[in-house]
């Protein structure tokens, strides 16, 4: 059943994926989600953020399965959207963060369909919105904030992450750093502050710093710029910086640390200000929960090595608020958010069977 059912994903996949669909950008491709469950006979509906949601009612009233994928991509609308099929690999923006994904979540359902069985619990199907960087896990926390605690599990897929089994979220703190000097003349008032200067005095302070590896933390400046000209001492700077890491007290440890520094550089002359711009909670479920065991049996049961991972995914908002949840993908692939994204299409029928067999250990769960 599931190397015919792969094939429908995937043109359902290629369907979804020539849809722009930026963060806080997604209404086209929602617009098409919804209308293709009406077409299925799903009922179907959008929340005040824009999720699309499908719900499939079950035999009895136990607590209900979530089943989400985000809608959202990292290239800015304008980006060429053509897809490129090389042997079993298939290049194209998007296509496995997260195309894929969504395009799993009418799998399940043809699968289900075909199996001509009704789950003991209601399923719903929601496709998000605002996963992405500033998006800031925005459709995700809709979600979790409709069903609370009402739901016997979360999961989340990812298209290019076949095999692992998220069940920690990673935590993360984004900032953008501002610095602001009079600026001036690069001849006549040299010696006056520049922005750009103390800027990348303070990247190079915190690039020196030797972070913990265990638990692994991260600082990456993501983005820097400022200044007006070439002959022109910068007026002002700006930087967006990231931290990551997997226990939350390093995490707040750490950026208390970097706004230290962003405190220290201000001066008479000179003014640093930051802001917090995005923050991914810190959760997670042990190795032997239900949920956790549930999913690496359902991959080891398909031929797929599964193994436990840490990430930053959609599942940190339910995990860190105590609910079961776990992340898993639907075959391998890479190039990630960038315009060389590719998905092999060899694995994708274990990763579907996998997914349903997932979906009825959940289903089966007391």
């Amino acid at each position: 059943m599931f190397e015919a059912l792969s094939q429908r994903v995937l043109q359902r996949t290629l369907e979804i994926q020539r849809i722009p669909a930026p963060t806080f950008e997604e209404s086209e491709r929602a617009a098409f989600v919804r209308a293709a469950w009406e077409a299925e006979g799903v009922q179907t509906w959008l929340d005040e953020v824009g999720n699309v949601y499908a719900h499939v009612p079950a035999s009895g009233r136990a607590r209900p399965i979530v089943v989400t994928a985000h809608l959202d991509t990292v290239f800015p609308k304008g980006t060429p959207l053509q897809v490129r099929i090389r042997g079993q690999r298939w290049y194209g923006p998007g296509i496995g963060d997260n195309s894929l994904g969504v395009a799993a979540l009418f799998g399940l359902f043809w699968a289900l369909r075909a199996s001509e069985r009704r789950l003991a619990r209601d399923l719903y199907l929601v496709a998000n919105v605002a996963e992405e960087g500033l998006g800031n896990l925005k459709g995700m926390r809709a979600v979790v904030a409709r069903f609370r605690d009402q739901v016997q599990a979360y999961i989340v897929l990812e298209g290019l992450a076949l095999g692992k089994v998220y069940h920690r979220g990673l935590g993360v703190r984004r900032y953008r750093v501002r610095v602001q000097t009079p600026g001036g003349h690069a001849w006549g008032a040299y010696g006056m502050p520049s922005a750009i200067h103390v800027a990348a005095r303070m990247v190079a302070e915190w690039s020196q710093w030797e972070l913990p590896r265990q638990p692994k933390t991260t600082m990456n400046v993501g983005t820097f710029h400022g200044g007006r000209g070439v002959n022109v001492i910068a007026d002002e700077a700006v930087l967006e910086v990231e931290w990551r890491s997997e226990d939350a007290r390093m995490l707040a440890t750490w950026c208390q640390r970097f706004e230290e520094v962003c405190r220290r550089y201000q001066g008479e002359r000179v003014q640093v200000t930051w802001e917090v711009i995005g923050e991914r909670p810190v959760g997670g479920l042990p190795a032997h929960h239900p949920l956790v065991q549930a999913a690496l049996h359902s991959a080891w049961a398909h031929g797929i090595e599964a193994r436990l991972a840490v990430g930053s995914t959609d599942a940190n908002v339910p995990l860190s608020q105590g609910y079961p949840a776990i992340t898993v993908g639907l075959t391998v692939g890479g190039g990630a958010h960038s315009l060389e994204e590719f998905i092999d299409i060899t694995p994708l029928p274990q990763g579907l069977a996998a997914l349903w067999d997932l979906v009825l250990r959940v289903d089966r769960m007391p």
